[in-house]
């Protein structure tokens, strides 16, 4: 199914984009392949992310993600940011992460 995405640039700014593989899309854009203005402003993080049922969907939630206030867009990841804060500290590190 497709995803709609927002990533968060070096520079702060928000990109909108629509994709049917989220993770190679992500090694795309980390890589410096995916567009002109990621390219610019590595590194790059996923900031939001969400599924819709098709391509034609996405490809009109990515429009309004476009549209959308740069406030309204971080209120987007506001509630993604709340869970993986609440996760343990040893959820977050992972099984194979060493302590520091």
């Amino acid at each position: 199914m497709p995803f709609v995405y927002l990533l968060r640039c070096r520079d702060g700014s928000l990109y909108a984009g629509a994709t049917v593989d989220l993770a190679r899309r992500l090694a795309e854009h980390a890589a410096g392949r995916a567009s002109r203005y990621t390219r610019a402003r590595l590194p790059v993080a996923l900031f939001f992310s969400r599924e819709v049922a098709t391509w034609s969907e996405a490809l009109r939630e990515e429009a309004r993600l476009k549209r959308l206030r740069r406030a309204e867009k971080l209120a987007l990841g506001a509630p993604q940011r709340r869970r993986q804060r609440r996760q343990p500290q040893a959820a977050r590190r992972g099984a194979g992460a060493r302590k520091r």
